[in-house]
């Protein structure tokens, strides 16, 4: 089984898919699944299948992407030359999140074939991820139809991330009064910017999670004024907000806004924070396993699901989106291997 999923996603590597450029990759996995006698689902660039219906099981959706990031400058290897050295598979997209992929997909398939899953799965294989594009899962939740939880797979070390925190993009902009910098005239836009930006350093939210940690907001970007001899009368900045299981994001939405003095726009409310209960049937299972929790400070396409989901699979986060991606072959057959013992066994 390694094997296999080895050699898909050599095949995937060599196929470039950037989030939005992902058709190529969804024929790959199409066609594989054609081949392996199963009847494929395609919207967009998003490829599933359904195994087995029994009304006495409960439904799992196995999830993860197949959209990557552009490759960064850093490269001193091809990124669409699929390269073993040793036990390691060089290649974009290898570690985010091919090795969870095509992980869950041979699952999916062994599952298929012995039928002695304690569950009814479901995969998709899914695009967008990396953008968190609308074209993505998000699109295809109604057609996947009901399921009582997810796997959703990233590279977390084989460690069961029970929560993940949401996020929220916040245009935001101060506005004064204009004035010549050569009198004490006006009111200094950038002045007002900065006060709100400092007193956001030091502001905290009550409730704090015990795997997220608090609430995080912080200046990532900002631009005011026209003229050196010109007080400005506006200046514009970004807030990325990281926000815990404990508050929505219109809740710290309207929380920042009563504490600020600039306007402030969110650009979506949908990146919302992720838990799963520790005493939720398949956190207890990764626990059977020896399989450490933890809260994740990354997004994934959990924030659109709707039920109870785990994050899961083989890889490091650390080693995403960096120069010279790979996954090693051991951590994929680790990673079959641990997700067969999660569905198979009850607890």
């Amino acid at each position: 089984m390694t094997s296999k999923a080895i050699e898909l996603l050599k095949t995937l590597i060599q196929t470039p898919s950037i989030s939005r450029s992902e058709e190529k990759t969804a024929d790959v996995l199409e066609a594989f699944l054609v081949n392996e006698g199963c009847k494929v689902h395609r919207k967009h660039n998003n490829v599933w299948v359904f195994g087995e219906n029994d009304s006495a099981k409960k439904t799992v959706l196995l999830n993860s992407h197949h959209d990557t990031v552009k490759p960064v400058s850093g490269w001193t290897k091809d990124p669409f030359n699929p390269e073993i050295e040793g036990d390691k598979l060089f290649g974009l997209g290898s570690n985010d999140a091919g090795g969870s992929l095509v992980s869950l997909l041979i699952v999916f398939l062994y599952f298929c074939k012995n039928k002695n899953a304690a569950y009814n799965l479901i995969f998709a294989a899914t695009a967008e991820e990396e953008i968190s594009g609308d074209k993505g899962i998000a699109s295809i939740l109604d057609e996947l139809g009901h399921f009582d939880f997810a796997i959703v797979g990233e590279p977390t070390q084989m460690q069961a991330a029970i929560a993940e925190k949401g996020l929220m993009v916040l245009d935001c902009t101060a506005r004064g009064k204009a004035g010549h910098a050569a009198r004490n005239d006006g009111e200094n836009a950038i002045l007002i910017a900065l006060e709100d930006i400092q007193q956001l350093e030091n502001y905290k939210f009550e409730k704090t999670s015990d795997f997220l940690g608090d609430v995080k907001v912080t200046a990532t970007q900002i631009n005011g004024g026209t003229q050196h001899n010109i007080i400005p009368d506006e200046c514009k900045f970004v807030l990325d907000v990281r926000v815990n299981e404990k508050y929505t994001n219109q809740e710290v939405f309207q929380r920042l806004k009563s504490v600020m003095k600039s306007e402030i726009t969110a650009r979506s409310f949908r990146l919302n924070s992720s838990f799963i209960d520790k005493e939720h049937e398949i956190v207890k299972k990764a626990l059977n396993l020896q399989l450490k929790t933890y809260g994740s400070p990354t997004l994934s396409d959990q924030t659109h699901l709707k039920c109870p989901s785990l994050k899961m699979g083989p890889g490091s986060s650390e080693r995403s989106h960096t120069a010279n991606e790979y996954i090693g072959i051991s951590e994929v057959e680790f990673a079959i291997k641990t997700y067969i013992q999660c569905l198979m066994f009850n607890v």
